[in-house]
Parts: C-alpha cells; structure tokens; sequence
C-alpha cells in the first residue's frame, strides 16, 4: 500500500514538474507560440522517457524479459513519469487553440492504460518497451515542428528532419514494434494487455503508410525546388 502512495505522489509530484517546466519554457519563449512551447516539453518528456526506460532494463540480450510478470519498482516509477506527463499534456491541450477531439481520447486512453498496468503492477517490461519504441520517434517529431517555427520550413535542415524521423520511427514501429506485438501475443499476459498490443501496432502501421506519403511529397517538392531555383514556397 505504501508503493502505491508512493506512485500516486510521483505523479502528482510529475504534473506539477512538467507544467512548472511549460510555463519556464513561456517565459524563456514568451513571444513564441503556445504549440511552440508545448513541444519543447514534449521533446524533453520524449528524451526523458527513452533514457528511463533504457536504465529500466534488466537484461540487454532480452530487452523485454521478463514477460507477463509483475512490474518492478523502477518500471513503475518510469510509467508514473509518462502518466504525469500524460495528464499534464491532456491539460494543455484543453488550453491550446487547436484542440482536437482524437488528441483528447487518444491521451485518455494511454492514461487509463498505462494507470491500469500500475494499478494492478502487471507486463511492466512490455508497457516499458511499448514506451521506448513510441517515444523514441517523439523527439524528432516536434523537432519537425520546431524547425517551421523557427523560420526553417522548406529548407535541407527540414528535410532531413522529416528524413530521419520516418526512418527512425519506422525501425522503431514496423521493425521494433511487431516483435513486440508477437512476444506479447504469444506470453501469458492478460487478454487487455495483448488486445492493447495488437491496437499499438495498428495504430502504428496506419502512420507508417501516412509518413511514407509524407517523405514521398517532401521529396518530390524538394527535386522541384532544386530544378527551379528562385520559385521557393
């Protein structure tokens, strides 16, 4: 009961951090738009969370090992990181003037997910990997974003932004994510955990098949701009 105490105040502790981060990062950036603001803290969380859940590991020769059992206190503290991070993010997304409804359900459910895996201190190694191969791409997709804000849209450096975050999070979902999926599906994990790994990777390849479309129409504009020198959008 005391671990328990212990996660919920971690993450409390966690959502009064990270909003504590957002309004120092307003004030630094505090002619920069509010998006502009909320990504630098979702770069930092995504940094953050990939280093948490590779200190978390056990083994390196079994990076997900050892599957359907109970989570240890290390990889509970870098789910509770994650959920305060969720929370605090779901917050600011009510506030920001481009507020989807998709966002909102999508924070919601990780949220309800990651809570139940550490309410009932179950699959921590596989709810730790889910995060790694998720946020590992995160970083360089705000960088993205980043980029257009600060005057770089439709530049090299841009492209190659958007170069390497298709590779990375394609290696990291279509490469990383399957075996997930599979060692999941085949481990003796509760029916809610492999139905949540078989939605992850859906979820994943539908993004696959939009980014590819992506890279594909950066590139071609790009062998246009540098065919027509002097007609830059």
């Amino acid at each position: 009961m005391g671990e328990e105490y212990d996660i919920v105040n971690l993450i409390a502790l966690g959502v009064i951090s990270w909003t504590t981060v957002f309004l120092l990062v307003r004030k630094i950036f505090s002619d920069r738009s509010f998006e502009l603001c909320n990504r630098i803290v979702s770069t930092i969380h995504g940094i953050l969370a990939v280093i948490l859940a590779s200190l978390s590991v056990e083994d390196w020769s079994c990076p997900v090992c050892p599957l359907a059992s109970a989570s240890t206190p290390k990889q509970r503290q870098v789910l509770a990181v994650t959920v305060a991070y969720l929370i605090y993010d779901l917050i600011c997304c009510l506030f920001d003037v481009k507020f989807t409804l998709d966002n909102t359900v999508h924070h919601l459910v990780s949220i309800v997910s990651l809570a139940a895996g550490l309410a009932f201190q179950l699959c921590g190694s596989e709810q730790v990997a889910a995060l790694f191969i998720t946020e590992i791409s995160s970083p360089f997709l705000h960088a993205r974003e980043l980029l257009k804000e600060f005057g770089y849209r439709d530049t090299d450096l841009n492209l190659a932004a958007d170069v390497l975050f298709a590779v990375i999070f394609s290696v990291a979902r279509m490469v990383g994510g399957p075996y997930l999926t599979f060692v999941t599906l085949t481990a003796n994990n509760p029916l809610l955990i492999k139905a949540m790994a078989v939605g992850l990777q859906l979820v994943s390849a539908f993004w696959f098949y939009k980014i590819v479309k992506m890279v594909k129409y950066k590139l071609t504009k790009r062998r246009k701009q540098v065919g027509m020198p002097g007609k830059l959008d």
